[in-house]
Parts: structure tokens; C-alpha cells; sequence
């Protein structure tokens, strides 16, 4: 069990989501950077399906009731136990008693805190994920308080080194992969979607300049200035299917890009989709950064899923070879 001490607004309990259910009208929600949070929960030994807390506004502390294991992933939050700075994307075990916090990260946007066992809430359609806007899932569908006390689930017998063990960054370790900042701009791959020939010479321009994320964006959708785009004609049309990464246009000409509690239907011209594996990287993306979109086709947006693949099973593999190393010792 664990204590919250401190924390801001909007830090949630998340998993990877509540798939199937978007067809009734019910967002997946989940982790905004479902790369580090699948990172945390392998090096505390859980399955992936296992809960944690995405902190996005800090400080944040939370204290342990019992000896656990835990990871931070994601932002660089400058963590401390008991006061002692912890490296980025690091597991170690807490002591009864210790306090783990999180500071507000240079960079970056969410940090996640995976606990060996996950974070026991009830699961809702099959999810433990808190869905904001609908009151349901998480902690009794809310944002965490201050006092509220979490349980975990059983913990799988777990080996670390005495000061913890961690991971090379995928920023770090991907570089070759994820293209680094344009002039400033984070660029993210897309494919063009249904309406975006609808959109003439505007089209290129939503390639070409970078875009803002405004300060009216959240886990719903980033909503990006710049020079707005248009399309050639005024179309109706029908309400249809979205899905995370999805770009839509509304009349004013600043697009949307729906996030991890992205609506279920709109009506809107779409005129671009964010490829699958570079929505973790959007997930970091701080209010009022600038991002650049460039096209990619469906064979770079495989290899890509396929280069991010490699790179969790090596993470698997290597935390296994540790904790079969150290139990061998035990």
C-alpha cells in the first residue's frame, strides 16, 4: 500500500487503456506515453496489463506503507527517496516508512510511477485506466488527493541490485529512429487521412509549419495554433469513428489531435492520422511546444513499430537476465 502526500491536479491512476468499448460511445483513455509506463511495469515485474500513476503536474510524493518495488519512467522528474536523487527510468525497492518524490521535469511532460503488484483499483470494462470525463475507472473516477491510500496487487517475487536497476531512455537509445527536434519542433510522422486533399494548397502548409500546442489542449486532444488551414469548399459531413492520433479540422482551421481520451465519433474533416508509434513522444509534448508534422508511409510507420518492438523486448530480456542473475545469488 502506498499514501499519496502531495500531488496537483490531474494526476490519475492509468493502464493501457479499455479497448472494444468505443463503439458504445466509451473513450480508451489510458497512459498518454504507453512506452514508459510498459517500461515501468516490466522492471517491477508486472504483466502489462497492470495499473500505475501518470503524474503530469507536480510536485508529487507519495510515501510506502510496506517494503515494495517501484520504477519511474517517462519525464525526467529528478525523483529522490528519502531524499537520495534516483536516476531516470530506474527501478529500486522502498523501505516502510519512505517517501518518494517527484519534481517538476526540465523537459517533457508525464512521469509514471509503476508499483510491483500495479495499482489494485476494481477494473471497469476490463480497465483500470480513469476516464475524467466520464466518472468511472481509476479511484472512483477522479483525480488523486492528497491522503488517499492505494493498494497493490500481488507483487511477483522480484531480485534488484542494491541500489536499483534502469534502462537506456528510448529517446536515447531509439535516436536513430525518432527524429530529433526540427529547429525547435518536435517532429511527428503521419499519414495523410480521408479528407486531406480536401484542403488544396492548405494541405502543404499543415506539412511545412510548425504548430503551436495551445494551452486549451488536454488528454482529449491537442489542439494546435498556427496559420489556419481551410478546405476548398464547405463539406457536411456525417459524424464518423476516431481514434487517438487522428488530426481533425474544425471550422476555425486550427487542427485537433485526439489523445489517449480522444472522443469516439466527429465530424470534422480529418486530414492527417499520427502514426501508432510516435504517440508516446506526443504524449510528452509540453503545453505550448512547437511540432512539426512530416508524411511517412504505411511501410516507415512498420519498421518503426517494429524498431520500438525490439527495443521493449530487450528491456524484457535484459531485466530477466538481472533478476535470474541475482536470484541465482539469493
Amino acid at each position: 500500500m502506498i499514501e499519496i502526500v502531495a500531488t496537483g491536479p490531474l494526476n490519475t491512476i492509468q493502464d493501457l487503456g479499455r479497448p472494444g468499448y468505443r463503439n458504445v460511445g466509451v473513450t480508451g483513455c489510458g497512459a498518454m506515453d504507453p512506452l514508459a509506463l510498459t517500461i515501468g511495469n516490466i522492471l517491477v515485474g508486472n504483466g502489462p496489463e497492470a495499473a500505475g500513476i501518470e503524474v503530469q503536474t507536480f510536485p508529487f510524493r507519495l510515501r510506502f506503507s510496506e517494503r515494495s518495488a517501484f520504477a519511474v519512467t517517462g519525464a525526467d522528474c529528478r525523483a529522490k527517496l528519502d531524499g537520495v536523487e534516483l536516476p531516470p527510468w530506474w527501478a529500486a525497492e522502498a523501505e516502510a516508512g519512505q517517501v518518494l518524490e517527484l519534481f517538476p521535469p526540465l523537459k517533457d511532460a508525464r512521469t509514471y510511477v509503476s508499483l510491483a503488484g500495479g495499482v489494485d483499483v476494481a477494473p471497469v470494462m476490463g480497465s483500470r485506466s480513469t476516464s475524467l470525463r466520464g466518472g468511472f475507472g481509476g479511484l472512483d473516477g477522479r483525480v488523486l488527493a492528497a491522503g488517499d491510500r492505494l493498494e497493490t496487487g500481488v507483487a511477483t517475487p522480484l531480485f534488484l541490485p542494491k541500489d536499483g536497476f534502469g534502462v537506456v531512455p528510448p529517446s536515447i537509445a531509439l535516436k536513430d529512429v525518432f527524429s530529433s527536434a526540427d529547429g525547435g519542433a518536435l517532429v511527428i510522422r503521419a499519414l495523410p487521412a480521408g479528407e486531406h486533399d480536401l484542403f488544396g494548397a492548405d494541405a502543404e502548409r499543415f506539412w511545412t509549419q510548425p504548430w503551436k500546442i495551445s494551452a486549451r489542449s488536454d488528454r482529449t486532444g491537442y489542439r494546435l495554433s498556427g496559420d489556419p488551414i481551410h478546405p476548398m469548399e464547405t463539406v457536411e459531413m456525417r459524424s464518423h469513428g476516431v481514434v487517438p492520433g487522428v488530426v481533425q479540422v474544425p471550422p476555425a482551421g486550427e487542427p485537433i489531435v485526439q489523445m489517449s481520451d480522444a472522443n469516439t465519433a466527429g465530424g470534422y474533416p480529418k486530414i492527417a492520422g499520427v502514426i501508432e508509434a510516435d504517440l508516446w513522444r506526443l504524449g510528452q509534448a509540453r503545453i505550448g511546444s512547437l511540432l512539426r508534422f512530416v508524411p511517412a508511409t504505411h511501410g516507415e510507420a512498420k519498421a518503426v513499430e517494429k524498431a520500438l518492438a525490439a527495443y521493449v523486448e530487450d528491456v524484457r530480456r535484459t531485466a530477466r537476465l538481472v533478476a535470474g542473475a541475482l536470484a541465482a545469488f539469493a
